[in-house]
């Protein structure tokens, strides 16, 4: 059958040739010609298929995603496994690079070539570490605002989320599942990107998060099973840090609520773009007060002697000590960017800002290929987790910083994205 498909004659007919002239050999060849023709013109099935098949070839060819499950992780890989998913859903469609109705009318032309835009590499690595449970979440949507159904917005724009859990993970996992789309709602609000207010729109994101939060807890109490409920029945004593940087072709937009963090390497300089909100902080020390909270230290400083953090989204029981309201940074590119470092305070407690933009250029500069999923050395890093990358490079860099995080004994979940901004690279 083999030989027959490619156009080729068996050795069992070879024995016995047929007249080039006679009607059965030119009923042959009828019939062969079509198998030939589809074979060579690769010729694209209808709009549905064709999106299925891409996306299957896309998880076939990249195979980047390779959790390791963990005894002591369960809820680490039930959170890995939903990473997956959406991550690798949105980064095929991200690489699309036009809508449904474009791409029907390009699929009769032979030669017609679909106009990708151009989406920033990126690495992504979250492990339990020495938790008992997983809390961290993250969110990566590459152009995620293109299929707006509303305004017409370009595909330029790009979500990068950390989330960082404190009593539960079910606010992270929300923050993970809904603020891009949040953001998105936002900036169609204004008409599309170009119009956009970033600080206004970073601002009402993270307000409307935290209330969706709270519609969402009070409606989930009798049909939750986290564990949150065996100690608070209403679930308020849960929250969750947000590091969210939007990139644009000429800007990087940074909205930060807690101690997660978000570091720029511009030409090889750490450039910090978000603040941790400390309780110690004096600004915040004195906003707390002035509210009538206090600062107790505890195993460290902590608002009322509880939580480790000034804002943070959910925490209902500390409100008005804890607030949800960001911290924005408006960052214009100027084309020396190098990467973008998002990563929950697993790794920042341990690691400087210096250390990591330095151990991420390290392996985005790096020429040898790096460890590709599914290596010893990947599968023990990410052991309990999620992986997920665009980039192998980027990868790479996720995947060093999280064991230098854990080599330096953090005790936390360590969540870690690099983003590689450099403008050549596809080159």
């Amino acid at each position: 059958m083999a030989g027959i498909c490619c156009g080729v004659v068996g050795e069992s007919e070879a024995a016995a040739p047929v007249e080039p002239t006679s009607r059965a050999s030119r009923r042959r060849r009828m019939e062969l010609r079509p198998f030939k023709v589809v074979a060579d013109a690769a010729v694209q099935p209808p709009l549905e298929n064709s999106r299925k098949r891409q996306k299957l070839d896309l998880g076939v060819g990249l195979d980047l995603f390779r959790p390791a499950s963990s005894r002591d992780c369960d809820n680490a890989v039930q959170n890995s496994e939903t990473v997956n998913i959406k991550l690798r859903k949105d980064h095929q469609e991200a690489n699309e690079g036009v809508n449904s109705n474009e791409t029907v009318k390009k699929l009769g032309t032979e030669n017609s070539v679909v106009e990708e835009k151009e989406c920033p590499k990126f690495g992504m690595t979250s492990v339990c570490g020495r938790r008992r449970d997983m809390e961290d979440a993250v969110s990566i949507h590459p152009s995620f605002c293109k299929e707006s159904s509303r305004v017409q917005i370009s595909s330029d724009i790009h979500f990068f989320g950390v989330f960082d859990g404190h009593g539960c993970s079910h606010v992270a996992m929300n923050c993970r599942d809904r603020f891009h789309e949040i953001v998105k709602e936002e900036i169609e609000a204004y008409g599309g990107e170009t119009a956009v207010d970033w600080k206004r729109t970073m601002e009402k994101s993270f307000e409307r998060m935290d209330k969706e939060v709270q519609v969402w807890t009070l409606d989930a109490v009798e049909n939750s099973t986290c564990r949150c409920e065996l100690q608070t029945p209403q679930c308020d004593a849960v929250g969750s840090t947000a590091v969210v940087a939007i990139v644009t072709p000429d800007k990087i937009i940074v909205g930060n609520c807690g101690d997660s963090r978000a570091v720029l390497c511009r030409n090889g300089v750490a450039l910090p773009l978000s603040e941790d909100h400390k309780p110690d902080r004096p600004d915040e020390l004195e906003r707390i007060e002035e509210a009538g909270g206090r600062v107790i230290y505890w195993d460290g400083p902590r608002v009322l002697g509880v939580l480790a953090m000034s804002r943070a989204i959910g925490d209902n029981y500390l409100k008005p000590f804890v607030i949800p309201e960001p911290e924005v940074t408006i960052t214009e590119r100027n084309g020396d960017e190098e990467c973008l470092i998002l990563a929950s305070d697993g790794l920042w407690d341990v690691v400087t800002n210096d250390t990591a933009c330095g151990v991420a250029r390290m392996c985005l500069r790096a020429q040898r290929p790096p460890s590709p999923p599914g290596s010893p050395d990947s599968d023990a890093a990410v052991k309990g987790g999620a992986a997920e990358s665009s980039d192998k490079a980027c990868w790479d860099a996720s995947i060093l910083l999280t064991k230098l995080a854990l080599a330096r004994h953090s005790a936390d979940n360590v969540s870690v994205v690099v983003v590689d901004l450099k403008k050549n690279q596809h080159l």
